[in-house]
């Protein structure tokens, strides 16, 4: 099986509570019946954000995200129209799958909304380093420390492969990290767990990327077939 990633922006005119209705409903049944073995969608409808929530989706691309799995992705141009018939723009990426750390607890079914909130960042490579670094930044740097300090609930790493649609942006990492509650990602203080955590976690990301070139924004996550 593969795992495709693709990143949506809504039509600009379009009220983000219609466009989660669209996509989790009709679209997300004709997914599900076009071949997705699994799909989740994680959908920017959280629109009173605190303030200390920092989000950067210039492009528009960050309305939602929709993460599914096929036996293969020769399979996927169906979806794809599906997903043009909502979205004002999507990309498209083959991913490779790492989940550093996973629900333990979960007691929800499938197609209720996820408690807490997830932050979804999308980022490339900065030209300056090359692929082993980046990757042994990432992962072996970034993640561990990540994990100690974030209150993370889960926390997905999709490595790209390569895009699958034309004009995708060039990103090389999207990445999901989830914690309970809104206030544990607003407040600095349980985020980074301390003034030093924060400057660590600052520190590490400039090692493998650039904050201009982040997409992020924070959504609502959906498991609507696990």
């Amino acid at each position: 099986m593969e795992k495709l990633v693709y990143l949506v922006g809504k039509p600009e005119a379009q009220p983000i509570e219609e466009f989660r209705q669209r996509l989790l409903g009709p679209a997300a049944e004709a997914l599900l019946a076009g071949g997705a073995l699994a799909l989740t969608v994680n959908v920017a409808d959280l629109t009173e954000l605190p303030e200390a929530v920092h989000i950067s989706d210039p492009d528009g691309w960050l309305s939602a995200s929709v993460s599914l799995w096929l036996s293969s992705l020769d399979d996927r141009a169906p979806l794809e129209e599906i997903l043009d018939g909502l979205a004002a723009r999507k990309a498209g990426y083959l991913v490779t799958e790492s989940v550093p750390r996973d629900y333990t607890d979960r007691d929800w079914a499938d197609g209720e909304r996820s408690p807490g909130v997830t932050l979804v960042a999308a980022f490339p490579k900065p030209d300056h380093i090359d692929d082993e670094t980046f990757f042994r930044q990432w992962h072996g740097s970034h993640t561990p420390l990540s994990l100690e300090i974030h209150p993370l609930y889960r926390y997905i790493r999709n490595s790209v492969a390569r895009a699958l649609t034309p004009g995708a942006p060039a990103f090389r990492a999207i990445v999901e990290e989830r914690v309970r509650t809104m206030r544990e990602f607003a407040d600095p203080e349980l985020f980074y767990g301390s003034a030093e955590g924060q400057r660590l976690a600052h520190d590490d990301l400039l090692t493998f990327t650039d904050f201009e070139s982040m997409h992020s924004t924070v959504m609502s996550e959906y498991i609507l077939q696990s």
